[in-house]
């Protein structure tokens, strides 16, 4: 008994805690994306949570009213995290990069987390307005507890999915020296879905699934997800105090390391070179590499292969517009500085909202 309160303890200040840190995420003044990600991922975590502390402590079925809001308030919300795993790790590598309209089919599975407190509104109201019989009620709510039991293989699902898709594209992509923290993100998540795969399987089980309630209940696997909202909270706000904490720099070299940045890469084409990295703009301007970064990511709000890409993007629109070339539209970007068709792709779209495809039959439906 002992030992159970001490768990569901921890596991009530790993909630807490993964609550508070994403608020801070989420409200902090520096204006990062990806904190808000990362904090909408752990705010749903937490959620999670605590709602197995509030079962373990008889608070969800030994009261009225906490029965009542178990039913029409979702807590189990764990669609979403799957797309924001993944969406968060792009962020890492695209600073711009923002959720926009294109990115919402990605969250349609929602609904297998919310259908549960569409029932249990239905059955509220049915029962406030004696439309729905208490036995009627019983068995509603016996189905949504079986829903809840089978739902969990698309929950389990989305995630790994989403996990290794995340891997696949921006962790095997890009050199090592750049992967430490998004590596050690998915990691986390890996370890977790492989936990929860050996709890899930005997769970999805009618017969083994009481004995293994009965026996070890949801501790195997929320007990992993608490040590993983305290290493998420602790390291996701470290990440975000570290990338603030540069020492302050004077406008006065802000503004001239701006005016040397738009001169070299903007007006001396340098941007066409699909080679162009950091460490050659440093050497044409003199300017340390440090200064650089820290202008453009806390002052300017960007990133460096951003500030590049956005003189690349300008080109690319006049000569789509110009459309006197020869070339495919893959064969222009080529032209302007981008190397593989993929990041070119995805960059227009981050920039404009369109593909360039689109883009083009907007412009020519305009004249």
């Amino acid at each position: 008994m002992q030992l159970k309160n001490f768990l569901d303890s921890l596991i009530l200040l790993g909630a807490i805690q993964g609550l508070i840190i994403s608020l801070l995420l989420y409200h902090k003044k520096e204006k990062l994306y990806a904190n808000k990600l990362l904090a909408v991922i752990l705010f749903l975590i937490s959620l999670a949570c605590l709602n197995l502390y509030l079962l373990n402590q008889n608070l969800l079925s030994g009261s009225t009213i906490w029965a009542i809001i178990s039913l029409i308030i979702p807590l189990v919300i764990i669609m979403p995290i799957g797309p924001l795993v993944y969406f968060y790790t792009e962020s890492l590598y695209v600073p711009g990069f923002k959720l926009n309209r294109s990115h919402r089919v990605h969250f349609y599975g929602s609904i297998i987390d919310i259908f549960p407190s569409f029932i249990g509104v239905v059955l509220v109201l049915g029962a406030v307005l004696q439309i729905i019989t208490k036995n009627e009620f019983k068995i509603w709510d016996n189905f949504i507890y079986q829903y809840n039991v089978y739902a969990d293989f698309p929950r389990w699902l989305s995630l790994t999915t989403y996990t290794v898709v995340a891997w696949h594209k921006w962790i095997t992509n890009h050199k090592p020296e750049a992967l430490a923290w998004p590596k050690q993100f998915l990691i986390s998540f890996t370890i977790f879905q492989s936990i929860w795969l050996l709890h899930l399987v005997p769970y999805l089980i009618p017969s083994l699934s009481d004995a293994l309630l009965d026996w070890v209940g949801w501790y195997p696997v929320y007990i992993p997800l608490t040590v993983m909202v305290y290493w998420l909270g602790f390291n996701g706000y470290l990440k975000a105090r570290t990338s603030v904490s540069a020492k302050n720099i004077d406008t006065e070299t802000i503004q001239k390391t701006l005016a040397v940045l738009e001169k070299v890469v903007h007006q001396d084409r340098l941007f066409l070179n699909p080679e162009l990295t950091l460490s050659h703009v440093v050497k044409a301007t003199g300017i340390p590499q440090k200064t650089i970064s820290a202008v453009l990511n806390q002052h300017a709000g960007k990133s460096f292969n951003e500030f590049v890409n956005q003189y690349r993007i300008e080109e690319l629109k006049k000569r789509l517009l110009k459309s006197q070339s020869h070339l495919t539209i893959t064969g222009i970007a080529f032209e302007c500085g981008f190397n593989s068709q993929a990041t070119f792709q995805r960059t227009f779209k981050q920039f404009t909202g369109v593909s360039p495809t689109e883009f083009l039959a907007q412009q020519q439906k305009k004249s």
